[in-house]
């Protein structure tokens, strides 16, 4: 069963490590943002969307089980990309990135469209 947690902690040589979730979900819209295809994440709260405010943990939900995380990403995607393509790179990008920095082992990345967003046409 699955524990929501604000920290995940370890023990290293020179005392412990104490990692946010906050820091992992912003690590994981970094780099679904890079992903090419990937316009915006989808989601947040609604003050954020009334307001408009931009926060790479917007649509990104992180579940910790032991020392495996699974990550929940919601993204919009560019018109004309092919939505299964741009999931998959956007799950390698993720995992990729969430382990390399952090050095835990995500155990799955899911990856939902919110919403398409269309080039507007010029003037």
């Amino acid at each position: 069963m699955s524990e929501s947690r604000e920290y995940y902690s370890r023990s290293e040589p020179y005392g412990d490590v104490y990692i946010s979730e906050e820091v992992l979900e912003m690590i994981a819209g970094a780099a679904a943002l890079e992903v090419e295809g990937v316009t915006g994440l989808a989601g947040g709260t609604m003050s954020e969307q009334l307001l408009g405010r931009k926060k790479l943990s917007k649509g990104i939900t992180i579940l910790w089980e032991s020392d495996n995380i699974t990550i929940n990403v919601s993204i919009q995607i560019r018109y004309g990309g092919t939505i299964p393509e741009v999931a998959r790179k956007v799950q390698e990008a993720i995992v990729t990135s969430v382990e390399d920095t952090s050095g835990l082992k995500v155990a799955a990345v899911n990856v939902r469209v919110g919403g398409v967003t269309f080039e507007k046409p010029e003037a």
